[in-house]
């Protein structure tokens, strides 16, 4: 049974994926998420069933509008993958428990910050409140142990980032440091710790690749928030046996 609920959350993250496109696009140019319906950006065409269904979609269309031909972004397809194997993950790590409500939620949110600062380098305050008041709640009924640590790791995550903004002298956007302070209260004190490690090497590799890809100059803007999702999926599935393991090499 386990596999069979695991292939229904992927396909639910399928479902999902496809819509937090659709929020990450739409709420950072204060657009409805419901109207207009989805339709080409190009002829404008209203989309249909057949061009919905999630990564499928773009593969039989070969990537382009029916109508016109324009080429459709990566990242739709990418991001309902995505969306649908951390679903899967999520039910996989942490099956029917109440610790799955907050995966679900984590993961939501770091995909819809993606795809809105890939599209437009902003992580919306109206995305990340609603999932903050949410998780916040939740870890006073699903607490870290220590409870508090969920408090602490928001606060050290916030502050951390902010102190970085400040020397940087506005390197670190204002969508990245309350970001942080929302994955704090999701991994606690040294969760966020680790994700502010991986995101940073995640980062640098990313940086390092555009860099050498578009042969720009460093000035060329690379949006953070995807390295700091990518980061936190690896802290919160598997940060306790990396931490682990760094201890025992080092002992």
């Amino acid at each position: 049974m386990t596999i069979t609920y695991t292939a229904f959350f992927y396909v639910f993250g399928l479902v999902f994926g496809s819509f937090f496109n659709v929020v990450g696009l739409r709420v950072p140019k204060k657009e409805s998420i419901a109207f207009p319906p989805s339709h080409c950006t190009k002829c404008d065409r209203r989309l249909t069933a057949l061009d919905l269904v999630p990564v499928f979609s773009y593969l039989f269309l070969r990537g382009k509008c029916r109508s016109c031909g324009e080429k459709i972004h990566w990242v739709y397809p990418l991001m309902e993958a995505v969306t649908a194997a951390l679903f899967a993950l999520s039910f996989w790590h942490y099956g029917f428990s109440p610790e799955l409500i907050i995966a679900i939620l984590l993961v939501s949110m770091l995909v819809i910050i993606t795809v809105s600062d890939i599209a437009y380098m902003l992580i919306p305050d109206k995305v990340l409140l609603p999932f903050g008041i949410a998780l916040l709640l939740l870890r006073f009924f699903i607490p870290l142990d220590p409870w508090w640590d969920a408090l602490l790791g928001a606060a050290a995550g916030f502050l951390i980032l902010l102190l970085i903004s400040i020397v940087s002298k506005g390197g670190m956007g204002g969508g990245d440091i309350k970001l942080f302070f929302v994955i704090g209260l999701v991994l606690g004190t040294a969760g966020t710790l680790m994700t502010l490690f991986f995101a940073s090497l995640i980062g640098a590799i990313v940086g390092i690749i555009v860099l050498r890809v578009t042969g720009q100059g460093r000035k060329t803007p690379i949006p953070f928030g995807p390295s700091i999702a990518a980061g936190a999926i690896i802290v919160y599935f598997w940060g306790e046996p990396l931490l682990n393991w760094y201890i025992t090499l080092w002992t």
